[in-house]
């Protein structure tokens, strides 16, 4: 069975739409025909959707980019990363950066952008990661903004029902193009890191995108929490076990 929506006539906006997860998001609403519009620090190499340029960190960017809004239906709150930054030896101000990007700053964008929300009925979809949900070495203060993530956007559902919903796609392991730095790159990485996945290879932007576009359409679904894992990572004591 094939799915569809039609998001015609609505107005999205996804944080962080130039590429990989972000862009799949922002391509699947526009092929849903919706008006998309995607921001980001630096814009596009090559895009047809509407772009803002804007660092979400800073307050005075999102207000200019919320104000170029007359009517707004969906947020995508999907801006967010971090470098492998392991806590010892690293600089405070490159955690708290860590931090501004994936929890300050959807908290932003979701505050400002609240009224046009409210008005239209509308959404806000949270880009979540498994990150944030089991230990996470190396990105220690990526996985405590992204649990802190989590539970913000279980904190506005309830205090912003029932105008707006609010949800979070929990997303696992991925292949995207920031994903080679981490998994050893699409050729061999990608296909050895999706054996530790149960539904057997990498989520792509196109399954977190039909996440996002079924929490994003009208319904009752609020401050919940999709899992798009594949059904999650495979423990490593079960290969040492058949080992």
């Amino acid at each position: 069975m094939t799915v569809t929506y039609d998001y015609t006539g609505k107005s999205v906006l996804v944080t962080g739409g130039t590429k990989g997860i972000g862009a799949g998001i922002a391509q699947a609403f526009r092929d849903a025909g919706a008006e998309v519009t995607i921001c980001a620090r630096t814009p596009a190499e090559s895009s047809k959707i509407r772009f803002v340029q804007a660092d979400v960190r800073v307050p005075e960017d999102v207000d200019r980019l919320i104000s170029g809004f007359e009517r707004l239906d969906v947020v995508v709150n999907n801006a967010g990363g971090s470098p492998y930054a392991p806590l010892e030896g690293t600089s405070p101000r490159l955690h708290a950066r860590v931090i501004e990007l994936n929890l300050t700053a959807p908290l932003l964008v979701s505050q400002r952008a609240y009224p046009l929300l409210a008005a239209a009925g509308g959404a806000i979809v949270m880009i979540g990661s498994a990150g944030g949900a089991r230990p996470s070495p190396g990105t220690s203060a990526y996985g405590a903004a992204k649990a802190g993530l989590h539970h913000l956007a279980r904190c506005l559902a309830a205090e912003w029902a029932p105008e707006v919903r609010v949800n979070t796609v929990v997303v696992g392991l991925a292949a995207t193009e920031n994903a080679a730095d981490h998994y050893g790159g699409p050729d061999t990485g990608y296909e050895r890191i999706g054996a530790a996945v149960p539904a057997g290879r990498m989520a792509t932007p196109e399954d977190v995108a039909q996440a996002c576009l079924w929490l994003a359409a009208p319904g009752y679904v609020t401050g919940a929490e999709v899992r798009v894992d594949g059904g999650g990572e495979i423990p490593a004591w079960r290969h040492l076990a058949s080992g």
